[in-house]
């Protein structure tokens, strides 16, 4: 790869990107199916999460990854000769099939209520055309308005009430105008402030990070993901002297809202794991890969190529039949929701799933049936 190039394709992307799926697919199924057990396996309403689970790590490195992986697309594109408006209106259909297909997903995975939640699969659409902005500018510019978003989502949640529109853990929000766009920008499970921070780190690291033509910029990315984390460090150590109406959170490590230390650590963390894996992967592994180093490294890359494919189905295969027997035993769908089984049998699920997943989604590729992505590509580039 030349210097200054991001074309050429990163495993260590596919490798993160499948550890991102896998983290999500796991504490999905155990926060769904067994969010209200305690840890001896008893009833514990009101507790979601459990201290093995690791919660709060996949969106930030799936966010920010989807930064990267446009910054990779958009070289393709230039070098296949498709001029900027081409590009533009390319990205700006990408974003709006990801917004429609979110909100689709909502009402049908969840609830018609829940159209509005502003999941992850509206975020990443609404971020796709913020980046069209953000590659036609100075880095300077993302750079500040990084630093922006970080520092205002504190004070624009305490202006808006967050917690007034969370309830036992989730968004609940009125139909109208006023709450829909709040939860976009701030109260919803992954807003503007301060969740845009992650894809544009990701578009703006990119380079630093996958082709580095110096010495001193190899070392960049690992000393601003340590500078990340010593700041989120330091965001503990300030907290007992800030403002008690900044200090919204019981704890300074939430996910919901997602604290200055959270958004600082993860991201940190996020910026060292692809900085690592690109010097053992992509530099390194890749090259001499053999054995189980080759088949772990194609079965990333298969799971990367789906992750919007199986993003949709656990949530699909864990989701409506707990509806369905809710319904079928109770008449309220959400009757089962978090207390359906212990959180052991769910983990045990979890993997089944996508061990299942894994071999159909091998057997798609072999016999090149379409998924998700292809609608995407067929529709939008």
């Amino acid at each position: 790869m030349k210097p200054g190039s991001t074309a050429a394709r990163q495993p260590s992307i596919d490798v993160l990107r499948a550890v991102a799926i896998v983290l999500m697919v796991t504490v999905h199924f155990v926060e769904n199916l067994s969010g209200a057990y305690g840890a001896d396996g008893g009833p514990l309403l009101g507790a979601y999460r459990y201290w093995w689970l690791p919660t709060g790590f996949a969106a930030p490195l799936f966010t920010f990854l989807s930064g990267a992986s446009y910054r990779f697309w958009v070289v393709g594109q230039e070098r296949r000769g498709r001029d900027t408006d081409a590009i533009s209106k390319a990205t700006i259909r990408r974003g709006l099939f990801l917004i429609l297909l979110g909100l689709v997903f909502n009402v049908a995975v969840w609830m018609p209520e829940d159209v509005f939640n502003w999941d992850i699969l509206t975020f990443i659409g609404a971020a796709l055309i913020v980046l069209d902005v953000v590659r036609r500018l100075p880095p300077a510019v993302p750079l500040v308005a990084c630093g922006i978003l970080v520092t205002l989502a504190p004070v624009l949640r305490l202006i808006a009430g967050y917690g007034d529109y969370w309830t036992a853990g989730y968004f609940d929000y009125d139909f109208t105008l006023g709450d829909v766009v709040l939860g976009f920008l701030v109260t919803g499970f992954f807003p503007i402030f301060p969740w845009l921070v992650f894809p544009i780190a990701g578009f703006l690291a990119s380079v630093s990070i996958f082709s580095p033509p110096t010495v001193l910029q190899r070392l960049r990315p690992a000393m601003i993901g340590a500078a990340l984390l010593l700041a989120a460090l330091a965001t503990v150590l300030v907290r007992p002297w800030l403002p008690a109406s900044l200090v919204t959170t019981s704890s300074p490590w939430t996910m919901f809202p997602a604290t200055t230390t959270y958004v600082l650590g993860t991201l940190g963390a996020t910026i060292l794991a692809a900085t690592l894996l690109h010097r053992t992967v992509d530099l390194r592994t890749a090259r001499s890969a053999n054995g189980w180093q080759a088949r772990i490294l194609d079965w990333a890359a298969m799971i990367s190529r789906h992750s919007l494919s199986l993003y949709l189905l656990h949530h699909v295969v864990h989701l409506w039949p707990l509806w369905l027997i809710g319904a079928a035993t109770t008449e309220e769908p959400t009757s089962l929701w978090q207390i359906a089984m212990p959180p052991s049998m769910s983990l045990v699920l979890a993997f089944v799933f996508l061990a299942v997943a894994s071999a159909v989604f091998a057997f798609i590729d072999r016999v090149r049936a379409p998924t998700v992505e292809t609608l995407l590509r067929w529709l939008c580039d």
